[in-house]
């Protein structure tokens, strides 16, 4: 017997992903809604009640709607930046620590991380769980990431054939520094101060790269390079999406896009033990947005957290 999952917002670039995922497994079922009521909410409240889990890929206030107008009992998986900090729900980074998982799989409404955040996050947690950076330490980090990560406009524009000359290079963005993901940054490493962030798109199609500066006269704990590599090895032992690598590339460069088309988070230690850079690379698409949700979701209709994603 099939579980019958509904996709609201299924035209955008996460949805669509998902889709993809889910659409040729023997175990789910994708219901549709009519065409002509999409927009319709008390006709997309309908759909969450048919459905074991809906998965919402729609803008933030849209999310709030439809979150708003589902009874009790209907379980949600909201991919927008909505719910993320809201302590209605659970966040949904199954990595994040001990007993995160069984709380995910437990849940009527998870909020799916950022793509920034995911980066930002697999770094920070642990740092600070560990006592090696302290709540008050000033982070600081910056991000190389697709264009996809923009949704439909931005893709348009880079594969314009016409565009601007200029999208050939990289572009910093957030430049006021205040990130929408910085909440959920915040929120769920621990941390009291707002990391300076600075993201930057790249003209490729997906993928990341998000580098953490450390300084070792401010860590609480002073690792170096090994202790470091070793305290991540232990801290996702046992995780299948999340990997550690002990050696950089041999080339010595860290490419933002060779996770593209993959569901798995890998980390690096590197720099020196006086200013380490902790490294995470993976696919915004992937772990960072539609892979993320159908691992919730698997882990919410008690299946192999992995299946479809590896």
């Amino acid at each position: 017997m099939a579980f019958h999952i509904f996709i609201d917002g299924a035209h955008g670039t996460t949805g669509l992903k998902i889709r993809e995922y889910l659409e040729d497994r023997d175990d789910i079922e994708i219901i549709e809604i009519d065409e002509a009521k999409r927009k319709d909410l008390d006709e997309r409240v309908k759909m969450t009640q048919k459905a074991d889990v809906s998965i919402l890929c729609l803008p933030d206030s849209a999310s709030e709607e439809l979150a708003k107008a589902v009874p009790e009992g209907v379980r949600l998986i909201d991919t927008s930046t909505a719910h993320r900090v809201n302590p209605d729900w659970v966040y949904g980074f199954a990595e994040l620590q001990k007993g995160q998982r069984e709380t995910i799989r437990q849940a009527e409404r998870v909020a799916n991380p950022g793509c920034h955040a995911t980066g930002f996050i697999s770094l920070v947690k642990p740092l600070v769980a560990e006592g090696i950076c302290g709540s008050e330490y000033p982070f600081t980090s910056f991000c190389v990431t697709g264009y996809s990560g923009g949704g439909k406009k931005m893709i348009a524009r880079h594969e314009d054939p016409d565009r601007p000359s200029y999208l050939v290079s990289p572009g910093q963005y957030g430049l006021t520094q205040q990130h929408k993901h910085l909440p959920e940054m915040m929120k769920m490493t621990g941390i009291s101060l707002a990391p300076s962030f600075c993201p930057i798109v790249g003209d490729f199609y997906s993928g990341m790269v998000m580098t953490v500066p450390l300084r070792k006269e401010l860590m609480e704990k002073k690792y170096g390079v090994k202790d470091l590599i070793k305290m991540y090895q232990d801290y996702y032992q046992g995780e299948k999406l999340i990997t550690v690598n002990e050696e950089v590339p041999d080339d010595g460069f860290i490419h933002s896009d060779l996770k593209a088309g993959k569901n798995s988070l890998e980390i690096f230690v590197t720099g020196n033990d006086d200013r380490p850079l902790v490294i995470s690379r993976f696919d915004n698409l992937g772990k960072g947005a539609s892979g993320a949700a159908v691992q919730n979701l698997n882990i919410m209709l008690g299946i192999e957290e992995t299946k479809g994603l590896l």
